[in-house]
């Protein structure tokens, strides 16, 4: 949010505003996902482990790649916030703001979760969304964004002087700590940018300041993912609820989510091959 206009504008002020944009990162180069093999390989699959995030609270789970997992909505309204590691190497983890750049503020069906440098590359490929019909309002809002960070006490502390210690955050933190069996500190430097998953957002049309307003996703809804490499992911099922008021508090009623973990029929994806390291980080010898 900015403050009034304190200076004139030049003569050729509306002329510079009526220039017409230029996507900055256009896609169409991008290596494409194998959707079509995807799809085939969904229709026959196992579920091989399942994992219930607490509301309030966060867990990890392991994917391998070459499996599905879906994020299921199980007893009512919930937004979750979704961290993905390599989990070999938890320095390649998801770049919410490459992704942001590459496929815009909200991800569906056929975007991908790219990974931070020097690997950038897929991490995972949205192959269903049950929420993909919602599209867009007319706030401008949609669902399932990579704009907002993560709720977290640093900001409640500045925003409000209060400390609340199950910001999606904190219970991340947490959750990997305890994962990897490391101290809270060590854990925290991990935990990253998020994609906010059944949460919908989009800017105030004068302000342009992040907006969040009640969730669409029903029970049994879900948003599935493909593992294009060895994942560790982190899910925190939001203190925000369905994040129509508030969140940060306990005063929004919360509950479960569920990570389902789906392993394809043996020769299923025979043709996908996994996602090399960014081709500048090779050339250049990073590894």
């Amino acid at each position: 949010m900015k403050y009034n206009p304190q200076n004139t504008g030049p003569q050729n002020a509306q002329a510079l505003k009526d220039v017409e944009p230029t996507v900055c990162y256009p896609i169409n180069t991008l290596p494409k996902p194998q959707m079509a093999l995807f799809e085939n390989a969904r229709k026959d699959m196992s579920l091989v482990d399942q994992v219930i995030i607490p509301p309030r609270d966060a867990r990890c789970f392991t994917v391998p790649a070459g499996h599905f997992f879906r994020i299921v909505s199980v007893e009512g309204s919930q937004v979750g916030d979704l961290n993905l590691w390599n989990a070999q190497d938890l320095d390649e983890k998801f770049y919410s703001g490459k992704t942001r750049a590459l496929h815009g503020t909200h991800i569906s069906t056929g975007d991908q979760m790219w990974s931070s440098f020097p690997a950038m590359r897929p991490m995972a490929t949205v192959t269903h969304d049950t929420l993909d019909w919602y599209g867009w309002d007319q706030y401008g809002g949609s669902v399932h964004d990579v704009i907002g960070t993560r709720c977290d006490p640093y900001t409640h502390d500045v925003l409000n002087g209060v400390d609340y210690h199950y910001c999606c955050h904190s219970n991340l933190t947490r959750a990997l700590a305890d994962e990897r069996g490391v101290s809270l500190n060590e854990a925290e430097r991990y935990v990253h940018d998020v994609l906010n998953v059944f949460m919908c957002t989009g800017f105030m049309p004068d302000t342009k300041q992040y907006f969040m307003k009640a969730s669409p996703v029903r029970v049994g809804d879900f948003i599935e993912l493909f593992a294009e490499i060895d994942l560790l992911g982190g899910l925190s099922a939001c203190p925000g609820g369905d994040c129509s008021a508030s969140h940060s508090s306990d005063a929004a009623q919360c509950y479960p989510l569920k990570v389902e973990i789906y392993k394809p029929k043996e020769g299923a994806l025979k043709e996908w091959t996994p996602p090399a390291l960014n081709g500048y980080s090779r050339s250049h010898g990073v590894e």
